[in-house]
């Protein structure tokens, strides 16, 4: 082997082994539903309102949207633990009750979450209407090794808080 070639496998043998040690945060996904005893369209009328969060998620404190439901409305969502959060909507379909949006800053010490996108569908279902919410995230601290308040379990456990406690308001919202 000549001392080129000999200098590139050395390089490359180094470049995979820091790559190896390398980790970083890993995209995370959850999934809530909740089943409720009425009409996807009733249904609709409260989840499809993105300006709305505030009627029917009981960790939202004041919502307030910039271009209604139109794709690249904001929304800036207050939660009642303090934490101010920003929201892009990136995808809107009203005819079949499902959009997406995701998160455009950040407020880690109050959630602790880097980063989400998340999708909200109404589906009709046997018993009235089955809502899904699916949510991507990562963790708020991007270090290999992030203190336990912003590591993946505490962005996880604040993504599953904040859904599950949005499903069963949004259920008790519609029931009423």
């Amino acid at each position: 082997m000549n001392r080129p070639t000999s200098l590139v496998l050395g390089y490359l043998l180094v470049l995979v082994s820091v790559s190896a040690m390398a980790h970083g945060p890993t995209p995370r996904r959850i999934t809530e539903t909740v089943d409720i005893a009425a009409p996807p369209q009733k249904v609709w009328k409260l989840v499809g309102n993105f300006a709305g969060f505030a009627a029917w998620n009981p960790q939202v404190s004041k919502c307030v949207a910039d271009k209604g439901n139109a794709v690249d409305s904001q929304r800036n969502v207050t939660l009642t633990s303090g934490a101010e959060l920003i929201d892009s909507m990136d995808f809107y379909d009203a005819h079949n009750m499902t959009y997406t949006y995701r998160l455009m800053n950040q407020d880690i010490q109050k959630f602790p979450v880097g980063f989400y996108s998340a999708t909200i569908t109404v589906k009709p279902s046997a018993g009235g209407s089955q809502v899904e919410w699916i949510g991507n995230f990562y963790r708020a601290d991007t270090q290999n090794e992030p203190p336990e308040n912003l590591n993946d379990d505490a962005a996880e456990k604040a993504m599953r808080d904040f859904f599950h406690g949005g499903l069963e308001g949004l259920k008790q919202a519609v029931l009423r």
